[in-house]
């Protein structure tokens, strides 16, 4: 039986939510990502700054499929879950993960580069 990390905890799925919420009601809010997510075996990372209040398997952050394209925009949750690299690994978090730029930072840094870079 396979044993699948918690992508997002309790914790993290709270900050989500009031990032959301301040997002809305502060279009200009440029929060810090809250999680990294990650394939060990593809190259694909996901820093996650939000989520919809209402819908909170939709996240908002930085995608990155391991494309060399990068950008900003919508991911489900469960599409994340779900995802297995060649090797079948699914998608982990990132224990360690601390971010000390918002958003927009990594952003202009990942888009750059062509990757993400924590």
């Amino acid at each position: 039986m396979e044993t699948v990390m918690q992508l997002i905890t309790d914790t993290i799925r709270a900050q989500l939510i009031a990032n959301g919420r301040l997002s809305i009601e502060h279009p200009e809010f440029d929060p810090k990502p809250v999680v990294k997510l990650f394939t060990p075996d593809a190259g694909a990372t996901w820093l996650i700054s939000e989520c919809d209040p209402q819908e909170p398997d939709i996240l908002y952050g930085l995608c990155d499929p391991g494309l060399g394209e990068p950008e900003l925009g919508t991911v489900s949750l469960a599409e994340i879950e779900a995802l297995r690299g060649p090797l079948g690994l699914p998608v982990e978090r990132d224990l360690y993960f601390e971010a000390k730029y918002p958003l927009s930072r990594y952003a202009r840094m990942a888009i750059a580069a062509g990757v993400v870079i924590t």
